[in-house]
C-alpha cells in the first residue's frame, strides 16, 4: 500500500528537511540515545529524546544532562522539554540553544500520566489558553534559529477539548510545526484514535505542517492515516517497541526509499539480533554493563511477541545481568523461525483503560489561569525527567 507520488511530500520542520514525513515520539525510559540510534539504523525520520523536565534542566540536573546528549551520528539532534511555568520553559530552551544541545526542540503538551496533570502540565495545560500562549511564545522566540514544535492531545476529556485552539495559538505564536495525538488524557492509551480529529486540526492550522499520532502499528496504517487525514507527517510511538525496523517500512512506504534500507525478513533470528544490539547500546548508553542488561528487560516482551519463545526462556532474557548471559540465551532460540505474521503485529505498550485525569483544584472552572495558580507554577515544576 503507497501514497500516490504526488501525495507524498519530503517534510520540512523550520530549516529542517526529513525525506521520509516520520517522528519518533518521545516515550519516557525507551527514547535514549541508544533506541534512537537503533531506530536510526534502520529508517529515516527525526528522533526525539524521551520527555526532559526544564526545571531540572535548569538546575543541570546530572541525570537530566546526561539524557540531554546525543551520539556523534545522531543528526539532526531533537530533544521533548516539559514544564509548566513559562519563565523556566523560556530558561531551559536559552540552555539547548546557547549551548548547542539541539537542532530541534519539541515542547510536551500531550502526556496523561498523573504525576504530570494534577501539576497543571502535559495534557491538562492547554486549557489555560493565556499559560500555554505564553509558554509557546516564549519559547518560540528562545529557541531563535532552532524550530520549536508543539505535540499535544486533544484535551482532557471529550466535554473539554483544547486541540483546535491550541493549534491556531502555537501556529500564531511561532511554532514549526504541530504534532496531535488524537486521544484525549481521560483515553489515556485506550480506546481507537480519533483520526478525523487530525483532519480538523489541519484545516484550522495551514500555515505549518500538522503532524498525526495514534495507532500507527504498521507502515499500512501510516499511510492510511495520511491519506484520510491530509496530515503532513506521522508521529509513531508504541508501533516501534520491538520493531524499530518499522522505520524502514515507514520510509520505503512514505516515499524515502533512498534513505531507507532493504525490506528486512524478520526471522527470529533477526530480532534476535536486533535485541542484542539493543542491549549493547544501551550497555554503551548507561556506561554500565549491569544496568544496560537490566534496561532491556522491558523491551523482552515486545521483540518476541508471537514468535515461539517459551516463558522460561523469556523470563530469563528478563532476568539476564550480562551480554554473555544473553548471548547464551539467544543461543538457544530457534533463530530459523520465520516471521510468524498477525501473531507479531497489532497493539503493543500500554493501553490502560479510560481514567478521570488527575488535575489541579478547580483547573476546569475557567480557561484563564488565577495569580493564585499562577504563582504556585514555578513549584509545580517536576524536579526529575521522565513521565
Amino acid at each position: 500500500m503507497t501514497l500516490a507520488a504526488a501525495a507524498v511530500r519530503p517534510l520540512r520542520i523550520g530549516p529542517i528537511d526529513l525525506g521520509a514525513p516520520v517522528v519518533l515520539a518521545p516515550m519516557a525510559g525507551i527514547t535514549n540515545t541508544a533506541f534512537r540510534r537503533l531506530c536510526r539504523e534502520h529508517g529515516a525520520g527525526l528522533y526525539v529524546s524521551e520527555m526532559i523536565t526544564t526545571r531540572a534542566l535548569v538546575e543541570r540536573n546530572a541525570t537530566t544532562m546526561r539524557l540531554i546528549r546525543h551520539h556523534e551520528s545522531e543528526t539532526p539532534r531533537s530533544i521533548q522539554l516539559y514544564g509548566v511555568d513559562p519563565a523556566t520553559v523560556e530558561a531551559a530552551v536559552r540552555i539547548l540553544v546557547a549551548e548547542g544541545h539541539a537542532d530541534h526542540i519539541d515542547l510536551n503538551f500531550g502526556c496523561p500520566v498523573p504525576k504530570v496533570t494534577r501539576r497543571g502540565g502535559g495534557a491538562a495545560l492547554p486549557w489555560k489558553l493565556g499559560l500555554f500562549r505564553d509558554i509557546v511564545t516564549r519559547a518560540a522566540r528562545a529557541a531563535e534559529h532552532v524550530p520549536l514544535t508543539v505535540k499535544m492531545r486533544k484535551g482532557i476529556d471529550d466535554d473539554h477539548l483544547t486541540f483546535l485552539d491550541a493549534g491556531r495559538i502555537a501556529e500564531d505564536a511561532g511554532a514549526a510545526a504541530v504534532g496531535l495525538h488524537a486521544r484525549t488524557a481521560a483515553q489515556f492509551y485506550s480506546g481507537a484514535a480519533d483520526w478525523p480529529a487530525i483532519a480538523r486540526l489541519k484545516e484550522v492550522v495551514t500555515d505549518i505542517p500538522v503532524l498525526g499520532n495514534g495507532d500507527i502499528w504498521t507502515a499500512d496504517d501510516a499511510v492510511r492515516m495520511m491519506a484520510e487525514t491530509g496530515c503532513d507527517g506521522v508521529i509513531v510511538g508504541r508501533g516501534c517497541l520491538g520493531r524499530p525496523w518499522l522505520f524502514g517500512d515507514l520510509a520505503r512506504a512514505l516515499g524515502a526509499p533512498d534513505d531507507a534500507p532493504p525490506p528486512v525478513d524478520a526471522t527470529l533470528g533477526f530480532v534476535a539480533r536486533a535485541f542484542r544490539r539493543h542491549a549493547e547500546l544501551l550497555v554503551e548508553f548507561f556506561e554500565d554493563e549491569g544496568r544496560g542488561c537490566r534496561d532491556i528487560r522491558k523491551h523482552v516482551a515486545w521483540y518476541f511477541k508471537g514468535y515461539p519463545v517459551g516463558g522460561d526462556l523469556r523470563a530469563a532474557l528478563a532476568t539476564a545481568s550480562s551480554l554473555a548471559e544473553i548471548d547464551d540465551l539467544l543461543g538457544l532460540l530457534d533463530l530459523e523461525a520465520p516471521y510468524p505474521g498477525a501473531a507479531a503485529e497489532g497493539q503493543r505498550g500500554r493501553a490502560g483503560t479510560p481514567k478521570r485525569p488527575a488535575l489541579p483544584h478547580g483547573w476546569l472552572d475557567s480557561r484563564d489561569l488565577d495569580r493564585g495558580a499562577a504563582g504556585d507554577l514555578a513549584d509545580a515544576e517536576l524536579d526529575h525527567s521522565g513521565g
